[in-house]
Order: structure tokens, then C-alpha cells, then sequence
């Protein structure tokens, strides 16, 4: 089988809509009403119930539906020693709609892992899954470190020089975070990166030739970087990247077609597994997935959860033969193409929605795949 550590033919990427008694007791926290401990039990129940939806839909892999965070990466990146990032702001962008304007990321000293992030999250997580699912942990890439500042980013005091000694930092922070996840017993971890799927829009490509940047040599110096982590995982543990473009309240920030990306992301990377957009025609063609060698496997985010309206099965099956076509049937599963809730504000899709949608995904892959 050419995907043997994938828990299913079908996955999903992560994040669920919060459910309203959350979101409510976050905005209690944040007044000083209630304290980070009564907040977390609230954030216990919650997850309890979406792990239980989670398996009553019938998926095989199984996370806290990020509910403990309020971004998806920025929860994550603040706890690493050295890092400081600054506010997130909403902004009304010219479409009318409410935009996310990316917060500064900073690296200010040497990066360090200077406390276990996941592990009491992932705990919990687990204590509460069945036998015979997989609980599944989902940290940002650690690109983001440097995509959004460039060079005038990262503090020239603690890195006078960025190769070797930054991205050598930022892989031993992540590989020891990897290394508690795995001693607790996680072997499925999930990096979010929108940065190389940002480096297919030629305005972002532009921004970073702005911070000083080569944008094509940038892929592959990622591929790299990502590599130092991978060398650092630990033996048994899945580790897959989901490719993002944007998922703010049903918005997205970028589009283009992956070929500029593809060569460093499939072929360069050491990875297991890709989560890769291709909900609709900001993705592109399915050409690139030609450099996906074997032992690999490529999820296909044909579904979109950024609005409610259905797929049909006849579309996705029409699509994923249309991939097929560039990388074996053998080495490609099914998901949603995004999270539900990458941010604690949710998508503009409704919960039954959010079901429909997951289980078109896990019935049409059993059609598709005997092994699904």
C-alpha cells in the first residue's frame, strides 16, 4: 500500500467552527471574568464534543478541532523562545469584506523550544479518542519565521547570518517539540504553511522580491529548511504539510497554480504526505502533481469549506481522475481543501454543512479507493 501511515484515503485538515458557548466564554476571559483554568475546562467540554463528531462523521483521524487557539499559527510561533509577534488587525479590504491583516513576526534572539507547546493539548486530545483512530496535531510551518519580515525579520544581532545557524535553531526547536509529541505517544503531525503556496501569486512573489528576496530560489531554500526538521523526526511519526492560500472568514489571500513551487515542495521536501488546495480555479491544474515521486502521497482538497453549497460525487471522482492522470491513483487520498475555522472567527458555512461536506468526502473516497 503506498500510503501506509495515512490513517485513511480520507482526512481533513484540521480546524472546526467553534461552538457559540466558546466563543463566548473566550470573550469572558479576555475581560478578566473568568480565569485561563475555567477557561480551559469550558475548552475541554468543547473538544470532547467535536472529537465525538468527528468520529460519529466516520473520519480516521482525529484532532482538537484547534480549539484552544485563536489563529492557527500565532498561538503556536509566540511560544517559541525568541520569537515576539505583534497584534493581529481587521481591516474591510476593496471587496467589502473583512480581511485579516497579518501580524509582524519577529525573531528577536535565538530561537529556542523553551517550553513543551502541544503536549498537555495533545494529552488531552488523546485521552479522549477511540481505539482505532489517530489523534492528529496540526503546528505551523516553520517558514513563517521567515516569510512575512524576510531578512529584516530576524534580529541581525542574534543571526548575523541566516544559513546555517537560523534555520538550524528553528529546526532543533521544532524537533524537540516533535520529540515530546512522539515520547507522548503522537505519531501524526501536520504543518500549515501558506508561504509556498503564497510564492504561486505573483503579487506575493513581487512582496518578496520587496523584503530582498528571490522567489524561485526562495522554494528551494524552504525545501531545505523544512528538511532540517524532517531530519530531526522521530522514528514512526507521520509528517504532512497542508498548503494554504488563505482562509480568513471565507476569504483567501492568494491564487496561482503550483508549478512554481512544485519541483522544491514535492520532489525536495522529504515529507510523507501533502494537503494540497484544489477547491477551485485559484488552484490551478493538476500538472504539478507529475513530481510527486513514490513513497509520497498527495490529499486532494477538492471540497471547499469556505461556503456551504455541495459538491457532487460525480465532480470530485471526474477531478481525482484528472489528477490521476499526473500522479498514481495509489499515491493520492481525499479532503476538505482548508480548515473550518483557521481563526477562532469560523468560515461562513454552517455546522450541517460542515458535516455534509465531510462525510461527501469519506463516502467518495470508499468509492474511489478498495483500501480507502
Amino acid at each position: 500500500m503506498s500510503a501506509p501511515h495515512l490513517p485513511a484515503r480520507y482526512d481533513h485538515v484540521g480546524s472546526f467552527l467553534r461552538p457559540q458557548y466558546l466563543l463566548e466564554a473566550r470573550e469572558q476571559k479576555a475581560r478578566g471574568e473568568i480565569t485561563p483554568e475555567q477557561l480551559r475546562k469550558v475548552e475541554d467540554k468543547a473538544i470532547t464534543e467535536i472529537v465525538k463528531f468527528q468520529e460519529d462523521v466516520g473520519l480516521k483521524s482525529i484532532t482538537d478541532g484547534e480549539f484552544r487557539r485563536t489563529y492557527f499559527h500565532l498561538d503556536f510561533l509566540e511560544q517559541l523562545g525568541g520569537v515576539k509577534v505583534g497584534e493581529a488587525m481587521l481591516a474591510v479590504g476593496a471587496d467589502g469584506k473583512e480581511h485579516l491583516v497579518p501580524p509582524a513576526i519577529h525573531v528577536v534572539d535565538k530561537v529556542t523550544h523553551a517550553k513543551q507547546i502541544q503536549l498537555a493539548d495533545f494529552n488531552y486530545l488523546k485521552s479522549q479518542v477511540s481505539a482505532g483512530r489517530t489523534p492528529k496535531v496540526s503546528i505551523p510551518s516553520p517558514t513563517m519565521l521567515h516569510f512575512r519580515g524576510g531578512r529584516a525579520g530576524i534580529s541581525r544581532t542574534a543571526y548575523p547570518e541566516l544559513d546555517p545557524d537560523f534555520y538550524d535553531d528553528v529546526a532543533k526547536a521544532y524537533g524537540d517539540e516533535l520529540r515530546s509529541l512522539s515520547a507522548a505517544g503522537c505519531n501524526y503531525v501536520q504543518m500549515d504553511d501558506t508561504n509556498l503556496a503564497y510564492l504561486c501569486d505573483e503579487k506575493m512573489r513581487e512582496a518578496a522580491r520587496g523584503r530582498g528576496d528571490d522567489p524561485n530560489e526562495l522554494a528551494h531554500r524552504y525545501a531545505a529548511f523544512i528538511n532540517k526538521v524532517v531530519a530531526q523526526k522521530p522514528a514512526g511519526m507521520l509528517l504532512a504539510m497542508h498548503l494554504c492560500r488563505g482562509n480568513f472568514k471565507s476569504t483567501h489571500a492568494a491564487a496561482g497554480n503550483y508549478e512554481p513551487v512544485a519541483e522544491a515542495l514535492l520532489r525536495e521536501m522529504n515529507l510523507d504526505a501533502y494537503f494540497m488546495e484544489y477547491d477551485d480555479e485559484r488552484s490551478g491544474d493538476f500538472k504539478p502533481l507529475r513530481y510527486l515521486p513514490k513513497g509520497k502521497t498527495v490529499v486532494l482538497g477538492l471540497v471547499t469549506t469556505k461556503f456551504g453549497e455541495m459538491e457532487s460525487k460525480d465532480d470530485l471522482k471526474r477531478r481525482i481522475d484528472e489528477a490521476a492522470r499526473y500522479a498514481p491513483l495509489e499515491q493520492l487520498a481525499l479532503s476538505p481543501q482548508c480548515g473550518f475555522s483557521s481563526t477562532v472567527h469560523g468560515n461562513n458555512i454552517a455546522v450541517e454543512a460542515q458535516r455534509a461536506k465531510l462525510r461527501l468526502v469519506i463516502e467518495t473516497a470508499q468509492e474511489v479507493w478498495a483500501d480507502a
